[in-house]
Parts: C-alpha cells; structure tokens; sequence
C-alpha cells in the first residue's frame, strides 16, 4: 500500500507521522524499548499533545531479532504467527551513551540515541539492513474518505481501490546497491520482487495473475538475512516500488511486528526462519513416486480408472499413487465424504483392490466448502460447525458449490467433526489428502473463538491443514503422513506436500509455474509439486513431453488435468517412452533424493532449491529462475521451448551431464538443444552421487540397493550419509588412492561404488 506523492509529498487524505527520534532507550530485562516521539522534542512543551511510538526489541530465538511498533498498546493485537521454537532470553541488551543494541548470537540490533531515527542491524558486525529517517511511520487517513465495507480482492485490497482501515503502521528497511529480495509466497510473477507491489492475502487467482494460493509475509535477502511480518492479516509490501531504496511493509491497525533472521546466507537464514516456526517433517519414500490424477470433470468410475492403472503397467510405466479428484463425491455434494455410489457401489472394495491387486497407493480430494445438498451441511448446521454472519445466520454463497458453507475450524468440536470425516477416508483405505481451496475466506462472518474476520482470512488455511494433517498422523504415524495442499501461510510448511494451483498448458505456464515454486522454496517449504501438463486446457503434445521431464525432476510428480485425461499415450508413442525415461530415472534417483529430504526435513533448506540459495557468493545466479539445485548436486533446467534450445548458466567448477556423461566447464551461460528424452541435468564437481540399483518403484532399501558414482573434482576422500526409509542411516567415506575406489560406511558395510 502506497502512502507517498512522490519523495516529498503524500497522498491526498494521508496524515504520516514517523518516529522522529530515539528519546530514550531503556533496558527491560531481555528487551530494549525505545520512546520514539513523531517529533524532534526541542523542550517540555514539545512533549504535548503528541503521538508517540514505542518500539520494543527481543529475540525469540539465536540470530533472530523480533522488533515489535506499537502506537496505542491497549488496541486490538493480531495473534501472529505460532512460533514453537521461540526460546526465552535469547538476546542481551546493552544501553550505554552510544545508544541501545541488542545481540543475538551473530546478529546485532543498535539503536542510535536523538534524532534522526536510525536502527541498524549487523552480523558478524557488518551491516546487513536498517529502518532510517521516516522509516517507521504511523499513516492515518483523512476521516471524511469514503471507507470500504469489506476488503475483497488485493488490487489495493479493496473492491473499490480505497484503503479499508483509517489507520495503518509502516516500517521501511534499507535495499543496498545489487541486493535482490525473493519470496512472499508463491508468486508467479518475476521471481526477483525489486520493484513490485506484493498483497499478502490469499486468493483463488490461478498462476497466472498477480494473486497467490500461498501469500507468506516472509522475504529472502541476496545479502543473507531474512524478514517476517509477523501478521496473518493483510500485509502490503512495497519492494523498491514506493521508496525505491528500501523495502517497505504496512498493515492495518496500531502496531506493527517484525522479525529478521540472521544469515550469514539465504539458506542459513532459512533454517533460522523455519527453526522458529517449525520445519518440514520427513515424509513417506512412497510419496516421491509418480501419482496419476483422474484429472477433475473427467469420468472415473471403476473401470475407467483400472483401464488406466493397468495401461501404465502394460506399459512399463511405475505408478505410486492413484488420486481420486472431486468427483469420487455425488455432484452438488461436495463436501459430504460420501463415495458416489451410482459410480463407485463398493468403496471398500475397491480401495482394498488398489492396494493389493495394483500395488498403489491412493489419494482423495477434499476442501472445507460444505455444500447445502450433501449430508455434512445439515449436521454441521444443526451442531453450530460452520461460520456465521454477525446476525446469527450460516455464512452461504453460491460460487463453487450451491449453498456452501464453511467448517469454523477455531471451534474444536467443529475441528474434531472434520477430523473424524478424513479419519473415515483413511480407515477406508485412503493414503493421501488432497486439501483443496481455503483461499476464499469471507471477511463479513463472525468466527466461533471471536477472532477477527481479518485475521482469518489467510490464516484460514493453516487450520484446515493442521485438522487434517493431525488426523492423518494419528492414523498413519509420523514420517507416512502427506498432504496435497494447495493454500497456505506462514507456517503452512510443516504440512507437507503443496502444489502449484490451476495453471495452463503451455510453454509460459510452465515458466510461470516454475516461478511460483521457487517464490516458495524461499519462503521456507520444503517440497512442491505442479499439475505436469498443465491443469486448464489440452496442452499439445510437445508441452506435455516437455512438462513430463520437468515435473519427474521436481520433488513431487503429478500427472493432473481440468478437463482431459493425462495418461501419457493420449498424446503420442513418444510420451510414453519421455514417461518411462524420467519416472525411471527419478526412482533410480531415491537414495539421493531421499537423503535431500532428510536434509530438508533437518535443516528448513528446501529439496528444490533456488540457484541464489545454492550459490550465495556468485552474483550470476541472482536472477535464474529457469533453472535450481534439486538437492545439494543436481541442476536441472526444463526445456521451456517449442525447439528444445534452452540456455542456462553453470556456476564455477567442471559440471558433468547426468544423462550423458559430457564433462562442461562452468563459470558461463551454456547454450543446449535436447530431443523430448533429455533436459539439462548436471551433476555439481566432486558430488559422490548415491543412486539405485532398481528403477521400479521410490520405497526399496536404499542402503542395500545402492551404487555410489563418484563425480570428479573433489577430495580424495569424501564422506556422505545414506539414509533408509526405516529410520536407519549410515555415514560412507570414499576413498580414492592409487587408482582404486573403495567406499565404506560406519556401520562396516562396504559399498558399490565406480567413477562416473
């Protein structure tokens, strides 16, 4: 949200009032406070009948500094975000004639005494960022403006362009020269968000609009550090687009809180990030195989699904995972959790068969939206389950489905209701949830715990999930658990998997899609997946091939459409074979990406990681995003043209192709032509690379059913940690000397192990 005319001047009806100053700076115990008057105080007089701001640093957590703004204290607070790792007395505080500061293990804080208003944060004593003259400000707008009575979209945020509240707090920290900023969600537009305007506020928008499924108020520095607005409400982000000079980010009310995370690297600012709000778990070696949609208004009864299982095995084509999409329910039912049974008169049966007789497992669409006709509106209606309207009534509309209403997921009896309906699936058979929706979240409803509408809105999305993603581990465990989510916020990563959202079936959509992913492995999930082929449309069957190669190479593969079927032999002889040759390959892959996800799930680090992640101190990879690091050794670069030619940049070092073995010299832009069976893909100098002695299915023993390629370019001894699906690990050193290779774990076990 803009409240500027230009460098000097504001927007007509905008009163601005900015700490001026730092009065005094007082030590709290653990925190510093500072009295910030919104004017220079010259004498006593200047002390009346003026606002002041109260800015209050802590530390949460090593390496992260929490700043909270706050103008009138006793005003309605926003919940924030939940924060499992915070820790009590992370920081200490020192007040002296030099001003405040307040460290917290390599981070520093420091506050400079009088005016102008300078807060300064540094790590290993160098400074990253900071909030200057007019930097944080308390906007109030005139009170004669016409006001909005809901917010309903994020073009300004309201319907009619004007803001909706009359008062809202800013801060505005400094961009250096060169640095770039990533994250904010799942954005599809320019990966680098350098001069844009950002909404955080989920929408339903598709991935090809400035709207987001996943809106984080969370932001990647190239300099190393991160910043989280701490609000589940609407937060607006000005990035170099208002003040071209720094980031700025506002909300609506009378405080405003922030966090920033310590680096010295994006990737170590990450793990700060998700240390605190929680990292995302381990999920089952099953999930990383390939999972066949029914595709959504498509038929699937029985027999259509078996023609397609068993023409995927007749093919040699590994499938692990079958999706039932929206219509495993009765039309106009949604959601009511009852199979349709004038197309599927034996669910039991059915799902027992998928899982003995093909080998599968299965997966079932589900979203919050309670439609009037189905089972679960008139109980979750009689019980008081789903959202009001201020007057008492349920909360109704017709858009998506007729009547539909929403489950209250602040009311646990609601909560519990909901649990024991996805309980039902999974006892049923039932192995994945695909959460669908929860972007479309009514601000003019009254929730059953009494938080405000605002609030709700995006963090809508993390109680659903947790409902769900609690049920599931209750009845399959810890470490089986997934999720196809589709909505999420802060925090949202510890709920895995996410897709990417309705895109369309070409060359850009990918493109597009790709960005959107990357957006969101910087704002600290771990794992994504995309509709491969795109959802709306028929994409030809070029785009398809193309779109098989990059999603086999994704953390999550999905073969997902609207309205047509994507099994491979729909398009042509030659999808196929593209389907067997990259399935094939990911699957040979799984001790390796195994590994990744375990590191993913220790770490926060993403399996899918942006180049600038990766490579933090090569300036080239600030603005790539048509290429990233699946795991710490793999490049990949989808082939995003009709012509196959795709261009890509290799860091430093002398980079080996997966696929062919040609050795290339990094440092430089590289130019490739690829037939539909290849893609860029080259493995990182001095990998050891851990990969499968079989190719059928994700879940075999990966200690057992390993070879380990070694890559030149490294040591001469190299370690590396395989981890089973089981739990069990083990440390292998490899050592190369004298012209033989031996490789041996600690547990005492040698290993296959050859150069590439």
């Amino acid at each position: 949200m803009k409240f500027t005319d230009g460098f000097w001047l504001r927007r007509p009806g905008v009163d601005a009032l900015y700490a001026e100053e730092a009065y005094d700076i007082e030590a709290a115990g653990d925190a510093l406070v500072v009295t910030a008057p919104t004017r220079v105080i010259h004498s006593r007089g200047d002390t009346l009948n003026r606002a002041v701001l109260t800015v209050t640093l802590s530390s949460p957590l090593d390496g992260v500094v929490k700043v909270r703004i706050d103008h009138h204290q006793g005003a309605r607070r926003s919940p924030g975000f939940r924060m499992p790792g915070a820790v009590e007395g992370a920081g200490t505080v020192t007040v002296d004639d030099a001003g405040g500061t307040l460290t917290s293990g390599r981070l520093t804080a420091r506050v400079a005494p009088g005016a102008p208003w300078r807060l300064d944060f540094e790590v290993d004593g160098e400074r990253i960022t900071g909030s200057g003259h007019h930097s944080v400000g308390y906007m109030r707008l005139d009170k004669d403006a016409p006001v909005p009575a809901e917010p309903a979209g994020v073009s300004g945020y309201s319907e009619t362009g004007l803001a909706p509240h009359r008062a809202y707090v800013h801060e505005q920290l400094d961009l250096g020269v060169g640095e770039t900023i990533y994250g904010l969600g799942e954005r599809f537009g320019p990966f680098v968000k350098n001069g844009q305007s950002v909404d955080i506020w989920n929408a339903d928008g598709g991935t090809s609009s400035e709207q987001a499924y996943k809106s984080i108020p969370f932001y990647l520095s190239s300099k190393g550090y991160g910043v989280l607005v701490n609000h589940p409400e609407h937060v607006s982000f000005e990035v170099g687009s208002e003040a071209v000079e720094r980031v700025q980010f506002s909300t609506a009310g009378e405080s405003l809180e922030y966090l920033v995370f310590a680096g010295p690297t994006p990737a170590e600012a990450v793990e700060r990030y998700t240390a605190l709000l929680g990292r995302p778990p381990r999920v089952p070696a099953w999930s990383f195989g390939l999972w066949l949609s029914t595709s959504f208004t498509t038929q699937y009864d029985e027999e259509t699904v078996a023609s397609f299982v068993d023409g995927m095995r007749e093919r040699d084509l590994p499938l692990s995972v079958f999706h039932y999409d929206c219509f495993w329910m009765r039309e106009f039912n949604w959601t009511d959790g009852v199979w349709d049974e004038r197309v599927f008169p034996d669910p039991d049966l059915m799902l027992k068969r998928m899982h003995e007789d093909k080998d599968l497992h299965v997966s079932a669409w589900i979203n919050p939206y309670i439609a009037q006709r189905g089972r679960m509106f008139r109980e979750g209606m009689e019980k008081g389950y789903l959202v009001k309207r201020p007057d008492g009534s349920v909360w109704q509309w017709d858009q998506w489905q007729a009547g539909m209403a929403l489950v209250d997921f602040t009311n646990p009896e609601a909560r519990t209701w909901f649990q024991e309906f996805v309980r039902t699936l999974v006892r049923q058979g039932v192995d994945a949830i695909k959460t669908d929706f929860g972007e479309r979240i009514p601000t003019d409803v009254v929730w059953h715990d009494g938080s405000a509408p605002e609030t709700m809105h995006n963090l809508y999305t993390q109680l659903y999930n947790e409902a769900v993603w609690e049920a599931l581990v209750g009845e399959k465990g810890e470490g089986n658990a997934v999720l196809f989510a589709r909505s999420a916020t802060a925090g949202g990563q510890t709920m895995p998997v996410h897709w990417g959202g309705d895109n369309s079936s070409s060359y850009v959509s990918m493109a597009e899609t790709l960005r959107g992913g990357l957006s969101l492995m910087s704002s600290g999930f771990g794992y994504w997946s995309h509709d491969i082929g795109g959802f709306e449309g028929t994409p030809d069957a070029g785009v398809f091939k193309r779109w098989l190669a990059f999603g086999l190479m994704s953390s999550h593969s999905r073969l997902h459409g609207s309205s047509s079927y994507r099994v491979p032999w729909a398009f042509d002889e030659e999808a196929v074979d593209v389907t067997r040759v990259f399935t094939t390959l990911k699957l040979s892959l799984m001790p390796y990406l195994y590994a990744a996800s375990v590191q993913t799930a220790e770490t926060g680090v993403p399996m899918m990681r942006p180049m600038f992640l990766a490579f933090p101190g090569d300036p080239a990879t600030q603005h790539l995003d048509r290429q990233y690091m699946l795991g710490d050794s793999l490049l990949v670069a989808p082939v995003m043209s009709e012509s196959g030619q795709v261009d890509l940049y290799l860091p430093e070092g002398e980079w080996t192709s997966l696929l062919t073995g040609e050795r290339v010299a990094g440092g430089r832009w590289v130019r490739e032509t690829h037939g539909y069976r290849s893609m860029p893909l080259y493995v990182r100098p001095g990998t050891v690379l851990a990969r499968g002695t079989r190719d059928d299915r994700p879940d075999y023993d990966y200690l057992t059913d390993v070879e380990l390629v070694v890559y030149p370019g490294g040591a001469p001894e190299r370690e590396l940690t395989l981890h089973s699906s089981d739990g069990s690990s083990d440390t292998v050193t490899v050592v190369s000397r004298d012209g033989s290779l031996t490789a041996t774990g600690a547990s005492g076990r040698t290993y296959a192990v050859r150069e590439a």
